[in-house]
Parts: structure tokens; sequence; C-alpha cells
């Protein structure tokens, strides 16, 4: 856990740390001598001054160092030269000053002492600090017998442990016999010496085994002392004895005042215990001022008072005051705060040009003050060598007008009776021109609005001067540069305006060095939008997006982080290029998730709280109270709402007694209430339980809670929805909705059914049932009325006197059929029908009504092949009379008419025999019109499907119809009934005439049908315009008019051929054809031949529409060997199939269709 933390920490402040660093860095104004330069040694590493050792490991004494030439280093002891190489135990490292001693086989504390290393080349000595050996240790105890203590209830007592003297001090706590460490508390503590401090004894303190253990660090050994056993005396009441009650008296430290010295640095510890009977409070203050804010802490049960990095400041008196109920009491502490030297300056080292001058300084404080010394190169610089160019003044060293070759170090050593400080500070004479340090055309990358420092470490002798340059403009140190000690170039606010190329040049007298820099400021990395608070439903999926706007050229990292630190290594999280999934979410999901991008340069975070939602707990602890006759309070203890709040509670019951096993909801109640007043049902055995809701849905239902039984009652409900079903002619069912076991109240729940026939005198009829909800009656007469109850009873007696119910027994069929049945026919399609009502004594039920069934016999023009099918009309009710639609005219037609109940139908009437008149007739069938000669149409039907009567003949009409729709005149024309067919004369050739057609009967013409017929065409015309294409004659001479092209053609070639104007290629000279020839697709031309001016005439031309050709200046157009005939012909070879080479745009000169001429226009063009 701790590791993750770490590495937690470093993530999320590494990056102001690292910039904390970068800027000390630049701060510290630190001269480093390269070390291609001659240089005296400096001390690079050392041992610490007091330096404890393990007897059972190796001694290592660290002394490392720099210099130029490489120092050699030598060691003192106890002040006297120590010579490594007589010891064969004693090693130092090659080029190093550390020394390694094995001390196996041998004795630590032969090498015990004060040891000091000295580093020295041809320019001066480096000293370290005295590094004090010790060797740990870690004594056994002294033997001792422990005498028991005794001592009385009450009083105060005190354990001592005196633990041996170890190297370093033992660490001591208090344990019993089973390594169990002793319970500390206000009245029984462990002071700082060890010893056990108890301000008041108790009974339980009775024990023998208070057992001190000393722990050593260095050899990790526990000793312990002998086990200390405690009686304690019980002597009685304690106010009775002077162990009783009794105010606060301090037992460390003792009296009043006391005094504590500490050093300034270092931790401080004050403690106060006191006894005192009941145990006192300890608090703590300072007298005349406060206790120093954020370094002070309470420890022991506030016994003790603990200040952290003391300071002059803390000096003084601390009060700690010791109260109980009794009195208090308190005890002054003076604190006195000395200190061990410390440094205000430490030497620095020095680097001086020849005939330069400068200073050592060496200031230190410390209380009490502290005596500073000077030696140089490890020797008083009282005994050096005298050197005219140093002075002493005020602790100081001042050189003057030096000279080449008096290189040295010095040692300035400020001590008092608390410790010391050596500090090694070297002045090195060099004569150096300039050198930049900082290496050449580095590149800062810095954020905008962000600091940038700029370095520009450089080395020469006497000290360069730095001049900084952006650009080639010199930079000002003022707002917007800052240029410091070291001559770091800080620009504390950079915007892209301040990237670009910066030049530092170092000067002294010797030369001059510049060195290029480059600052790139770029954009910050921010994330685009905040992750947001997601509420989340449990095993469901949620996602976390981090998308980030970045300069391009940084490459932002991701990183994840739950509660600061790291996801959990688990398959369900899901790291995406810019987002998080948590699949299948869980309750341990839930925390702060973190989002974080990383460059190179900076970072962005982003954060939100992830809470998972989810049904809440059942609740528990349901508890009965207020129990009652009819009601009782439920109170019960809501389970975790799992982050959604609940809505409400639902209340649930088992009656175990008639429903076990079935749940059933009670009530409801608001979500912020636990508890419920349920009214309660007579004689059921309640079990109840409690669901919660909330916006995911219900929870488990809690555990049921203890049974509630109720008492029986006499009261009960009425039995409902009580019906009376007649379902035979001597038979009723009696029915009714059985009551609930919740609805009973009672035991031995059963049913007192009663009936009597209405209007009779006549004792009602009971019976009583159980476990039912119906009954039959039998032997009851049809069709009777009769009043039913329905009642309930338990043992306690029946419920209320039930309302009657009215009712009937069963129906059965009518006995008569319905007489006086007439029919007036009204036209061909309807008629009307009555009849005389049956008795209802016949009807033996409830009427329903009559139903008529008629249908047809025959046609009376003609023998239909079977009768149709019955139709059914139903007149309901006490209707006796109605119409029948939709016959047909001309039929005979057969009805009869039955009485019908809830039973069914009674017998039928005697069958009516009617007629229908004739009516109009159905459309004549099939009427077809046909072509006879130019002027003549023959009209064809058969007749009517339906006659409807007697036809009398046939009424035909027609009418011409021109070539835009109109109608001509209308003709009209009566033809025999017995025709079929008619041949009409005389009409218009090549004309359209539209025929309409009707049947007639005595009533009237029946429905229209209409056609349509066409004379046919002339047949000269039709002869001059077809026929000419299929004409022998025709044909030949397209054949002849080919051939003469042909040949027309041949000789063209010919004669051009002769005449040189066509230069033709010898590999085309196979191709005598000039038909074969290809066409280029560009200009029309025949394959290569490209003479342009000869063939200029021809090139896309077409002939005219007139006939003739237009000349232009050439002599050869092929016009000329067409015999002046058109140079268009049709697509059996024509000259302008072959030869053209695309069609004349020009629709002026060549004004013709594109589509192939026909036949007919062809021979025209001829004529």
């Amino acid at each position: 856990h701790s590791a993750m933390d770490r590495k937690r920490s470093c993530t999320l402040c590494g990056g102001a740390v690292m910039l904390l660093l970068l800027l000390l860095g630049h701060m510290i104004n630190a001269l480093e001598v390269p070390l291609d330069l001659p240089q005296p040694p400096t001390i690079t590493h050392q041992s610490p001054k007091d330096y404890i050792i393990d007897p059972r490991e190796n001694i290592i004494i660290h002394c490392e160092a720099k210099g130029k030439p490489h120092p050699s280093f030598t060691w003192t002891r106890n002040g006297i030269h120590f010579d490594v190489e007589k010891d064969s135990k004693v090693i130092m490292k090659p080029n190093s000053g550390t020394m390694v001693i094995d001390i196996s086989g041998e004795k630590a504390e032969a090498y015990e002492g004060v040891y000091q290393c000295i580093a020295r080349n041809e320019h001066g000595s480096a000293l370290s600090n005295n590094i004090v050996i010790r060797q740990s240790r870690s004594p056994l105890w002294s033997k001792e017998k422990s005498e028991p203590i005794t001592v009385q209830r009450g009083m105060s007592l005190v354990l001592q442990c005196r633990p041996p003297a170890g190297l370093p001090p033992p660490i001591i706590f208090w344990m019993d016999n089973n390594f169990q460490r002793l319970p500390q508390n206000s009245r029984v503590s462990q002071a700082l010496n060890g010893d056990l401090y108890f301000s008041n004894v108790l009974m339980d303190d009775n024990r023998n085994d208070y057992i001190c253990y000393a722990r050593f660090p260095h050899t990790q050994t526990i000793q312990q002392k002998q086990p200390i056993t405690v009686n304690v005396l019980d002597t009685g009441r304690l106010q009775d004895f002077p162990s009783g009650e009794r105010a606060p008296t301090f037992m460390q430290p003792p009296g009043m005042h006391s005094t504590s010295m500490v050093l300034k640095g270092d931790t401080l510890q004050l403690e106060c215990i006191a006894d005192g009977l009941p145990t006192p409070d300890i608090s703590w203050s300072k007298v005349n001022g406060d206790l120093p804010s954020g370094r002070f802490s309470f420890h022991s049960f506030q016994k003790t008072l603990k200040i952290t990095e003391v300071t002059e400041a803390d000096g003084g008196d601390y009060r700690c005051l010791a109260k109980n109920r009794l009195g208090s009491n308190h005890h002054n502490i003076t604190v006195v705060v000395r200190a061990a030297p410390f440094w205000i300056s430490a030497p620095q080292n020095l680097i001086l040009a020849p005939k330069e001058s400068g200073m050592l300084t060496c200031r230190a404080d410390g209380n009490p003050k502290p005596k500073v010394t000077w030696s140089v190169n490890g020797i008083p610089i009282e005994n050096s060598h005298k050197d005219p160019s140093r002075k002493i003044e005020n602790g100081n060293i001042i050189l003057s007008d030096v000279q080449t070759g008096s290189s040295a170090v010095y040692q300035c050593n400020a001590s008092n009776e608390y410790g010391y400080l050596l500090g090694n500070a070297f002045v090195s004479v060099l004569a150096e021109p300039p050198r930049v340090l900082t290496p050449p055309n580095h590149v800062y990358s810095v954020i905008t609005n962000s600091r940038a420092l700029l370095d520009c470490a450089s080395f020469g002798s006497p000290l360069p001067k730095i001049t900084w340059f952006k650009d080639g403009q010199s930079v000002v140190d003022g707002d917007l540069y800052i240029i410091h000690k070291n001559n770091t170039l800080e620009i504390n606010v950079a915007q892209p305006v301040n990237s670009g190329k910066y030049t530092c040049i170092a000067s002294n007298s010797l030369g001059n060095k510049e060195n290029h820099i480059y600052l790139e400021v770029k954009e910050p990395t921010r994330i685009l939008r905040q992750l947001g608070y997601k509420v989340i439903q449990r095993n469901s999926m949620a996602v976390f997006e981090c998308k980030v706007k970045h300069d391009p050229t940084l490459f932002p990292s991701m990183i994840w982080l739950k509660d600061n630190m790291e996801l959990p290594d688990d398959s369900r999280f899901e790291v995406g290029s810019d987002s998080l999934t948590i699949h299948d979410v869980r309750e341990d999901d839930e925390g702060n998730y973190t989002c974080i991008r990383n460059t190179t340069l900076d970072q962005d975070s982003a954060s939100a709280m992830l809470t998972v939602v989810e049904q809440p707990d059942p609740p528990t602890d349901l508890e009965l109270t207020d129990q009652r006759e009819h009601s009782v309070q439920l109170t019960w203890t809501p389970g975790d709402e799992n982050n959604s709040p609940i809505q409400l509670f639902l209340i649930q019951y088992e009656d175990s007694l008639h429903e076990p096993g079935v749940w059933v909801n009670m009530t409801e109640v608001s979500g912020t209430r636990t508890t419920a007043h349920l009214e309660l049902s007579p004689y059921v055995y309640y079990f109840f339980r409690v669901l919660a809701l909330n916006e995911v849905g219900l929870s488990e239902p809690s555990s049921p809670s203890r049974q509630y039984r109720t008492n029986p009652a006499r009261e009960l409900p009425y039995p409902s929805d009580v019906e009376v079903i007649g379902t035979s002619p001597d038979s009723m069912t009696i029915t009714w909705r059985e009551l609930t076991g919740l609805e009973s109240n009672g035991p031995g729940l059963q049913y007192k059914v009663s009936w009597r026939q209405k209007d009779v005198d006549q004792q009602w009829t009971s019976l009583t049932l159980a476990n039912v909800s119906l009954y039959v009656v039998t032997g009851t007469p049809t069709f009777m009325p009769y009043e039913v109850t329905v009642q309930a009873v338990n043992d306690y007696g029946p419920g209320p006197r039930p309302e009657v119910v009215l009712g009937y027994s069963g129906e059965d069929l009518p006995t008569v059929a319905p007489e006086n049945v007439k029919v007036s026919v009204l036209n061909g399609t309807v008629a009307e029908v009555s009849w005389d009502a049956v008795p209802l004594s016949t009807v033996q039920g409830r009427l329903n009504g009559y139903k008529v069934s008629y249908w047809k016999m025959r046609s009376l023009h003609k023998q239909d092949p079977e009768p149709e099918k019955p139709q059914e009309l139903i007149f309901h009710g006490n209707e006796m009379e109605g119409l029948l639609f939709g016959l047909h005219p001309y039929s005979q037609y057969t009805l009869y008419i039955r009485a019908f109940n809830g039973k069914g139908d009674g017998p039928t009437s005697s069958n009516q025999i009617f007629e229908t008149p004739e009516g109009v007739p159905g459309p004549p069938a099939d009427l077809k019109v046909q072509n006879l000669n130019l002027d003549s149409l023959v009209v064809k039907w058969a007749p009517p499907v339906e006659y409807n009567g007697h036809l009398t003949g046939y009424l035909l009409k027609y009418q011409p119809i021109n070539t835009t729709d109109e109608l001509g005149p209308l003709k009209e024309l009566l033809l025999a009934a017995n025709e079929t067919s008619i041949t009409l004369d005389n009409l218009k050739h090549s004309t359209r005439y539209k025929f309409y057609l009707n049947a007639k009967t005595i009533k009237g013409s029946g429905p229209t049908v209409t056609e349509e017929g066409i004379t046919i065409m002339d047949e000269a015309m039709t002869s001059k315009q077809v026929d000419i294409a299929t004409q022998g004659w025709f044909i030949g001479l397209m054949c002849a008019i080919a051939l003469l092209i042909l040949v027309l053609l041949i000789v063209c070639f010919i004669k051009r051929n002769k005449g040189g104007k066509y230069p033709v290629k010898e590999k085309e000279d196979a191709h005598q054809d000039p038909e074969i020839q290809p066409m280029k697709e560009d200009d029309g031309t025949f394959g290569e031949y490209s003479d342009t001016e000869d063939h200029k005439p021809l090139k896309g031309s077409r002939t005219p529409s007139n006939g003739t050709v237009k000349k232009d200046d050439s002599d050869d157009s092929l016009v000329d060997y067409g015999e002046g005939g058109d140079g268009q012909f049709n697509e059996d070879g024509s000259f302008i199939g072959q030869y053209s080479g695309k069609k004349e745009k020009d629709t002026a000169e060549g004004n013709e269709s594109s589509e192939a001429p026909s036949p007919v226009n062809a021979m025209n063009s001829f004529v």
C-alpha cells in the first residue's frame, strides 16, 4: 500500500518537484572549475561525523575528492598518521580515499577512534570532517532478583525498567508473558526513560508478568528484564483509607519546576506524569506565548509535548496542568535552547586571475558563540608560510595581487561545546579565456504562460561577463526579462512570441565566447471536458472520456487513477486511447476517477465521481406493535438504499391459513416512513414482509415477520355476482362468487342458498353448501320466475341477509308456428311479408323474434338447374312484418316463418309461394365489332344472361369518333329479339365508331354495353405507301445504283494515284479497295492519306437538301463522279454511310434528318 502511495505521489507531484529542482539549480551560484583545468582538491563525499558500526560487518569509511591532477589520499587516526599499507586488514579503493577495514577475526573496538581524510595534489590539500568510529553495543541486563511489589488499591506506582546503556540507546516497551503489549492509557503509561507509571492502581493491575523489553536497533537484538509481580491490596472503601481519592501531584518531573536543554534544530520532548484519583487530565501551555504552530504535537495520552525543529524562539517556560475533580496542580519547565555551530556564510571556492584580489569569508553562529579558526592545506594559518598577498581581517582572509602558483585549499573551523563545522574552499589562480559550459544549440521547451529559464553556465579567469541577445537584439534586465547572478535568463511568463534564437556571449580580458540557445513556447495540454458525475446501475457499463487538446509536437500519455491510486488489476477496466470503460460495474467500483494527461513539459487532470446504484437492500428487523383486534402497527429498518433514494415501501401479506405461499400486495407507504398501520381481516394467519422501491427497482423481500393471527368474527360480506341461469326446461343454475379466505372471517364457511317461485304462495326452499360456487335446482316448471338469495354463514353465525335476485327457470322450444302468413309483391325485386304473433304461452321462454326463410325456386322464363339456397331474415322482438329485398324479377319464390327463443327455433309455418313480375333485362353478352370492308362493320352479341321477362328486342346506337375524340351524330336501330348480329354498310372508311346496345322487355331497357370498331384504310393508298419497299423493281434499282457508285469510286482513286496528289505508302499497296481503308476519327480521312489540301472538300461534308453540291477549290470532289445525283443514299451501302467523316454541325449547309430515309422517301428523291 505504501509503495502505491509513493508511486502516486511521484506521478502527481513529479512535474512540480522537477521544476523546483531545476529552479534551485539555476539559482545556486556555485563556482565549478572544469576538470580539465588545474585545480586544488575538493571533497565530494565523506562518511558522517558520528559513525556507529555493526561489529558483524566490515568498516567502510568514505572519502572521495576531485581535482586536477587527481588527488592522492592519506588518513589520520586520533590526530596521528594512519599508515594503511602496514595494516593488512585495511585497504583503500583505487583512485579513492574510501577505506575498507576487514574486522573478521578482529575486535571492532581496536578500530574505534577519530579518523580524518586528507586529499592533496600539487595545488593544495583538502580535509574531511573528523569521523568518529564507534562500535554499536547491546550489553546484557544485569542479573537481579525482582521482589514482588505490594501496593494498595488507588495508590500510584512506578515500575522501573533501567535498561543497560547501549549504543545507540535501546527502544523500550512493556509486554506480558504472551508477548502481548500491556495496554496503556491516561492512567497507565510509559515514560520517556522507559519506566511504567500508574497514576492510581486498580485491582485489575494485579499480575505477575510485567516485563520490560529493550530492543537494540543496530544488532537487532531484544533483551528482557525479569518479570515484575504486582500485588494490589483491596483495603476496603477508598474514602476510609489514605489511598482514597486525592488531588493531582507530579510524579515526573517531581516538584513545581524543572529545566530542560535542547539544541537548535533538534526535537524537544517535555513530559509530565501525575498521580491522583480519579486519574488526572494533563494539558499544556507556554507561559507568555503560544505553542509553535504546526510543529507541536501531544503523545502518550497528553503527557508528552513534542516540538520539532526547535528554534531560539522556542526557549522559555512551559506549563503542564494536571486536573481532576478534587483539584489541580501545575509544573513549570524552563526550556533552554543551545546551538551547535551553523553556517551563516560558508567559505566558497575562489578563482582569481594573476594580480587580481579576492576575499574568503567564513561566518558561523551558535550558542555559545563558536570560535572560528583558519588553516591552509590542513596547517593552522599562523603556522603556515608567510604570504605577503594574504592577511586576516575580522575573521576574513583578504587576498591581493595574487600570483600564479599561489593556489591553496583553506579550511575554516567553527566550534563550540556542542559541535563543530569544517569548510574547505580553494583559491585557484588561473588565466583562462571564457568558455560556455552550457551545451551549444540547446533547445529549451516550455509551456505558454510558464517560466522559462535559459542557462549560460560559463567559466573563465578573470570571471567572464555575460551578455544576452535575442534574434540579434540585446536583452536588457527589466520587466520582461530577468538576468540572475549566475547569468541565467528568466522569462517569467513565456508567450509564443518569445520563441526563437537566443545568444549568450561570455567575455573577459582574454577573449569572447558565444553560445546559441533556442526557446520553443508550446501550447498547454488541456482536457477538453470535465469527466462529470456518473450514476451507473450495477452490472452496466461506465465510460469516462478524456479527450485532450495539446501542442502538435507533444504527445500526451494518459494515466487513470481510482481514489488517487492505480486502477485495480481487473480485465473489466478497459483503457482506450482517450477513454476508460468499466464493464459489468460493481459496488466496489465506486470512487473518484482521475484522468492525467502528461507530456514531457506539463500535464492536466480531470476527475469524476462514479456512483453505483442498484435496487435497495431489503428492509430488516420487522416488528409488530400496537396489536389490536383488527389492526396492527408494522415497523422495520430500511436496508441500504444503494445510492438511490427509496421512493416507497411495499407491504405484502401471506394468509398461511387459507392461501399458504401466496403473497398479496397490501399497501404502500412513503420511502421516508418506517412504520405502517395495517387494517386486518378476522380469522387470518398473517405473515408480513416489506419491499423497498427506488429508481432502479424493487428490492428483494424482507424476511417475514412473526405470524399474527386475528380472531374469527360473525361479520361476513355478501357473496357477490349472484345469477340465475336457466340451463334446461326443468332446471335452473344458481351461481355466485365464493368468498376468499380473507373474507371468511371465521371457520366453517358455508353458503345458504334459498329459492322460491315468484308470485306463488310458496315457502322458501333452502340448502347449505360449502366450497362451491353454484347449485343446480331441478324439477322446475319451464320458464318460470324465481326469487333467489345466497347468504354466507360461518361457525359464528350467518352473515347479513342478502338481497333477492330474480331469475327464470330453463326455457323450451316454442310449440306453435306463426299463422296468417301473407306475402305482397311490391315490384320485381321487393316483397312485403306479414304474420300473426304466436301466443306467449306457447313460446316457453323469452320470445327473441321471428326468422323468415325464403329462396328462389325457378325463373319463369326458363327452368333453373336447381333451387337457390334459402336466405334468412331475423326480425327481433314482437315485429310482425318486414320487407324482402334483392329478389330476382320474373321468378318463383317459397317462404316460411318460425318463432325462436333462447332455447331455439319453433315449428315452421306452411310454405308460401309467390312470383315476382317482369323487370328490365340484364346486359347483352359478348358484344363484338368486326371489319368487313372499307365502309362496313359487323356487330355481334349474345342474349342477356338474365332475361327478367320476355325480350321485346334490342336497341343499337352508334356514332363516329373523330381524331380529337369528339363524338359525331348518333344513330339508333331497333332490332328484333331473335337477332344477335347486324351488318352496317355505307360507313366512312378509316373511321372509328362507338356502339351502344341494350336489351328490352315490356318493363323497359336494361343496362347498356359499349364497344368500338374501325373501318379499314383505302387499298390504293395503302399499296402506294407500304408495298413499294417490297417491290422487285425497287430492289433492282437500288442494287444498280450501288454498283455504279462503286465503279465511280474506283475510277476516282486510279485517277488521283496517277496524278501524284495522294502520297501512298508501300505498306498500303495491298489495300487497293478504298472501301476497306480505316477512317481516322479526328478528321474523317481514309487510313493515312493525309493530303489536307485535296481532302478539305471531303472533310465532314454533307450534300445540301436541294441536290446540289457546293463547289470549292478542289476539282476532285466525289460528287463530280456521281452525275450530279443526290449524294445521300440509304443504309444499303450508300455514299454517305461509307465515306462521310462526321455529321455537319452547321444545319444551314446540311439540313437533313439524322434518321435513315424510308424507302418511299428515297424513291421520291429519284423521281
